[in-house]
């Protein structure tokens, strides 16, 4: 026997900006990493190199909490999301704000991201209106 299963992929216009900021999060990060990778004349890592591993693993956890909010059936479930995603949004901004002071290079790539962000959290709060 052979099972197929097949996960619907949302499409709200939410999900594909989360989707875009995730892309955007990984690329970064993975630039960044190799510059922060490096240790320091006593031997220590950068103190900021686990903000990069961050702003993928708070943009990969938005999509399961747009997903909950979206499908559950009470509103009192679907806000319990919607204030998850806002939370996870607020957080990837700061650290990407973290992470624009700490770099030499990339400020530029943050920026955007930064910016992406912020029209995600414009987005993020009508959505959840709309719930």
């Amino acid at each position: 026997m052979h099972y197929s299963f097949s996960i619907p992929i949302p499409h709200s216009p939410i999900y594909k900006k989360a989707l875009e900021i995730f892309t955007l999060s990984k690329s970064i990060s993975q630039f960044l990493v190799y510059d922060l990778s490096g240790l320091d004349e006593e031997g220590k890592e950068h103190p900021d190199i686990y903000f990069t591993g961050d702003i993928v693993q708070k943009s990969i956890s938005l999509f399961p909490e747009i997903i909950n909010a979206e499908q559950k059936t009470f509103s009192e479930e679907k806000q319990k999301h919607a204030a998850s995603v806002a939370h996870l949004s607020k957080m990837l901004y700061k650290n990407c704000e973290r992470l624009e002071y700490s770099v030499p290079k990339g400020k530029e790539f943050l920026r955007l991201l930064r910016k992406e962000i912020r029209g995600f959290r414009k987005m993020q709060h009508h959505w959840a209106l709309t719930l």
